[in-house]
């Protein structure tokens, strides 16, 4: 079993220069221990930028303090243009694995299909999370238990 963990995190592990300068490992989240490419066949919105990101940052919060109970995680906006996008777990024993931080994505397509731009989409049932960041300018996705387990997202 420990085995298969090592293969999964050697198969997902990137090279990618983009990666090697990350700003905010050891302080939002640890050094992310896998990394992976995701290739959208969308193209960023025309009216897509950094005010567009910050919007739907502030979004999500807003639908989170809706629910009247503390949220599982912790949606931030950064780096020079807000493109980074960083999700972190609030508190022990959540999004503890790589399956559990995909899990988290998954969930957060259907609260994407609500937004205005995704229901612009010809398709929306078949678009994902990291669609809808493509669509709005997101270059990288790293979600993290905030503890020990990071994995970052490289989207093109």
């Amino acid at each position: 079993m420990a085995l298969a963990g090592v293969l999964l995190i050697l198969l997902t592990a990137s090279g990618s220069p983009a990666g090697a300068e990350d700003a905010h490992a050891g302080y939002y989240y640890p050094a992310p221990q896998t990394r992976e490419d995701y290739v959208s066949s969308l193209s960023v919105a025309l009216d897509a930028g950094e005010r567009s990101r910050a919007a739907f940052v502030i979004a999500l919060a807003a639908q989170q303090e809706k629910l009247g109970h503390l949220p599982g995680y912790h949606l931030f906006a950064k780096g020079d243009e807000l493109e980074k996008l960083i999700i972190v777990a609030t508190g022990d024993g959540q999004y503890d694995t790589l399956y559990r931080l995909r899990a988290l994505l998954a969930s957060l397509t259907s609260k994407a299909r609500t937004s205005e731009l995704f229901a612009k989409s010809s398709q929306p049932q078949e678009l994902n999370f990291l669609d809808f960041c493509k669509l709005i300018g997101f270059t990288q996705v790293t979600v993290s238990n905030g503890k020990d387990v990071s994995h970052q997202i490289f989207i093109r």
